[in-house]
């Protein structure tokens, strides 16, 4: 589950956090690293959670007026969504159900939050058209939720400030996991039953490692990247260069040096990017010449074997091939400073309790 789009971002609130830091500490650094990136893991089974706990919750509900319409001689309430076959897949899936086993945070201890997003999937006009629907499939019960999820959870102020409230980590991640778990919701198929596979926290030993090279090839090198960098902003004011550019284009030339078999263009559009969403509304364009300008002189002087394409406009992320979504730009403008909050607190934390591991369902 945790891809390179979701490990450049943690490189680049981690960098960040490594220089306002004060102790700069590569292992405790390089821990913290890893532990965030399993704690976008704790949040994608954590929502997948979710479903179940809203689905557990109409179940009451229609238990409460299944009673009442007994009681009073009125039609029983219907128990379609309830009892919704994708739903009660997901409840019973092994991989989920020992997942929660080892964690301390239950929505349970959250039932105001699935209460009132029960409550808005009983007013949706999705639900309504879902419980007249005359096709009671299994393929009906699982779209009917990942419209549901796109709808009313992916784009939720409320339960993101829940979320945050759980783990700060969870703030930063939400917008990238929600796509897993959409994705998963896409997967699941009735012959698997409680077998089911959900995404594996890593697809491969490759993405972890590359985590680590990534970050620590951004951090013992510097000087000479900073050196690339100078040299190539002789056309801009370097010394005007918001600090998190800096930041970014570092981990960008790290990455175009250490890894052979990503294309240039693929790493600064990736960094381009992470600019728009986390420096100034000018960073893009100028993350692009700068690192245009960088490449083509490691190129030129023989510290990079990479082809470079002709000279040319680049082409914004609402023209690209890759088939993602465009992120929201500039969603969280100071979240690099709150990273860099975050890993100070653990780190004075860690050392107030020496050899003490992080508890899994802790921060």
């Amino acid at each position: 589950m945790i891809n390179r789009e979701l490990i450049r971002l943690k490189i680049v609130q981690l960098t960040y956090a490594y220089y306002q830091n004060g102790n700069r500490n590569m292992d405790n650094a390089e821990k913290e690293l890893l532990f965030s990136l399993a704690k976008a893991y704790d949040l994608y089974n954590y929502l997948l959670a979710l479903i179940v706990s809203v689905t557990q919750e109409e179940r009451h509900r229609v238990e409460i007026a299944a009673n009442r319409a007994a009681r009073e001689g009125t039609e029983a309430p219907s128990q379609r969504f309830a009892y919704n076959k994708f739903a009660v897949q997901l409840e019973e899936n092994k991989q989920l159900n020992l997942f929660l086993e080892n964690q301390k945070r239950r929505w349970e201890d959250d039932m105001e939050a699935v209460r009132k997003l029960c409550d808005q999937i009983e007013q949706s006009v999705i639900y309504q058209e879902y419980m007249t629907d005359q096709d009671d499939s299994y393929e009906t019960d699982r779209e009917v939720w990942r419209k549901l999820y796109r709808t009313l959870i992916q784009e939720n102020e409320d339960l993101d400030a829940v979320l945050e409230e759980k783990s700060l980590y969870w703030n930063d991640d939400k917008e990238i996991v929600d796509t897993f778990v959409i994705k998963t919701i896409k997967r699941f198929d009735p012959a698997n039953k409680a077998e089911q596979e959900l995404l594996p926290e890593y697809k491969d030993a490759e993405d972890r490692e590359f985590a680590v090279k990534l970050f620590r090839s951004t951090i013992l090198n510097a000087d000479s990247y900073q050196h690339y960098m100078s040299e190539a902003s002789r056309n801009w004011d370097f010394s005007r260069l918001a600090y998190m550019d800096v930041v970014i284009m570092q981990i960008a030339i790290a990455e175009m040096l250490t890894f052979p078999n990503i294309p240039v263009t693929v790493t600064i559009n990736e960094y381009v990017d992470l600019a728009k969403l986390y420096s100034t509304p000018r960073s893009g364009g100028y993350i692009n010449g700068m690192l245009d300008s960088i490449a083509r002189h490691l190129v030129q002087s023989g510290k990079m074997l990479k082809p470079m394409p002709e000279p040319r406009q680049r082409l914004m992320r609402d023209g690209r091939q890759d088939g993602r979504p465009m992120r929201r730009e500039g969603r969280r403008p100071t979240i690099a400073e709150s990273s860099a909050r975050r890993v100070t607190a653990r780190v004075q934390a860690e050392a107030q309790q020496e050899g003490a591991e992080p508890e899994t369902g802790g921060e």
